[in-house]
């Protein structure tokens, strides 16, 4: 049996396949179809033929996600291969309008890992250094317009293709995506296929040391040999310096977490980790359910104690499964 509309594929549809092993933290239920395409033109087809009824929800490698315990309901659509490319165009000398050099070109299919384009573009001699720590994929890090080190995807995209849920391929601007913090407009069912990106040049060597030292600095800090998603919950909006309430973002939730008492607060097999107090693990076979409602629990506390509403920046799909005994 086929998805409503589907009358046959030539990637890989698989009904009823597990997600946990598919994200960071490992858990959560089934999805009704994973859709794996084969190439651009395949997923055209599937999303063109797919029953309009039918929710479409894109994962890249789950980073950022907690799958909930009963699962997910109509079709994961999951890039891989053919959807990974890295092309750089780097020349050694192209001056600009201003007389400086031409920035680096960076064009990378959506399933691209964050850090190995970090790292392809330093070894051509174009900075986008601040990928290197940031887990996940390219499609992901566009849509949620990631970012660390003070830069962010929005700074350096030109313009990116995505596929619609009709199956019609789109070129999107950077205005069109609406780019704020942790944030685009791009439709939930849109796939995200490539991006151009633009960056400085830079020395290749400075470059891999900026990015050997980002990860010490990461490592040093951060629960790294833990099941996480990274981040849990988004900095809330400070006060610049006006003393006008902006996207300064100065307030840090880990901070917050950490005046609210919950370092290393548990649920289950659930905790905040002692670590760094804004990074939600999977400590000991927890469940979806024992992870977002820490999350909630941890929401609710540091309201209490500070005033600061947490917004959560784990993404958090599917329906509720049954209680764990």
């Amino acid at each position: 049996m086929l998805p409503p509309g589907i009358t046959a594929v030539r990637g890989v549809l698989s009904a009823g396949r597990a997600l946990a092993d598919l994200t960071w933290l490992r858990v959560g239920g089934p999805a009704e179809w994973l859709f794996q395409p084969a190439d651009l033109a395949d997923l055209c087809s599937f999303l063109g033929a797919l029953d309009p009824a039918v929710p479409v929800f894109p994962i890249g490698v789950g980073s950022n996600l907690i799958v909930r315990d009963g699962g997910l309901s109509g079709v994961v659509i999951r890039l891989g291969r053919g959807f990974n490319d890295i092309k750089i165009s780097a020349p050694a000398a192209e001056p600009d309008d201003a007389g400086g050099d031409a920035p680096g070109i960076v064009t990378v299919g959506a399933a691209a890992l964050d850090a190995h384009v970090a790292r392809r573009a330093a070894e051509a001699g174009v900075d986008l250094a601040f990928l290197r720590t940031i887990p996940g994929t390219i499609g992901g890090a566009v849509r949620m317009n990631a970012g660390c080190y003070g830069s962010y995807i929005a700074d350096h995209l030109d313009f990116v293709k995505c596929v619609t849920r009709q199956g019609q391929m789109i070129t999107l601007t950077k205005a069109d995506l609406g780019f704020a913090y942790r944030h685009t407009n791009l439709p939930e069912d849109w796939i995200v296929i490539s991006a151009q990106l633009s960056a400085p040049r830079g020395q290749p060597a400075v470059l891999a040391q900026q990015m050997a030292d980002q990860i010490a600095r990461r490592d040093a800090s951060q629960p790294t040999d833990a099941r996480s998603a990274g981040s849990t919950f988004r900095n809330p909006a400070g006060y610049s310096s006006t003393g006008a309430v902006g996207d300064s973002h100065e307030q840090k939730a880990w901070w917050l977490i950490d005046q609210a008492g919950l370092r290393g607060a548990r649920h289950g097999g659930a905790q905040m980790s002692p670590k760094h107090p804004n990074f939600l693990i999977n400590a000991d076979s927890a469940t979806a359910a024992d992870l977002e409602e820490l999350g909630e629990d941890v929401r609710k506390r540091v309201l209490q104690a500070t005033g600061f509403t947490l917004e959560w920046e784990i993404k958090r799909v599917g329906t509720t499964g049954p209680k764990k005994d």
